[in-house]
């Protein structure tokens, strides 16, 4: 099961349904559950989300024994005017790579030894 790492009040710049969708394409068989864990939703607000996503041909899902499978459309324009020609793989990308830039250890310098370089 995925954790919440810490809670947050106020708003924030990615939506609830951005947030499942990235989930989603990061495990297209993950539970419910796990998904309101790690954006901080209840089950039952998944569950609206994804019926949203899939009623506007965002995501299929098909029944995998007992548990569901996602497919994400991605080459589904994203709904609002500001976004006009992005598509959901576009922004799926970039989130990809911010959450690769993230998790990427930086190299720090070390700083020489003063004796050593004597």
């Amino acid at each position: 099961m995925v954790e919440a790492s810490e809670t947050h009040t106020g708003w924030t710049f990615l939506t609830s349904h951005a947030r499942v969708l990235a989930a989603i394409a990061e495990d297209r068989r993950t539970r419910i559950r796990d998904i309101a864990v790690r954006c901080r939703l209840t089950e039952r607000a998944v569950q609206k989300i994804i019926s949203d996503l899939e009623e506007d041909g965002y995501l299929t899902h098909t029944r995998e024994g007992r548990t569901n499978a996602y497919r994400i459309q991605p080459g589904t324009i994203l709904r609002h005017p500001a976004e006009a020609g992005m598509t959901v793989d576009g922004l799926l990308s970039a989130l990809a790579q911010q959450d690769a830039r993230r998790d990427t250890p930086v190299a720090v310098p070390r700083e020489r030894d003063s004796d050593s370089a004597r």
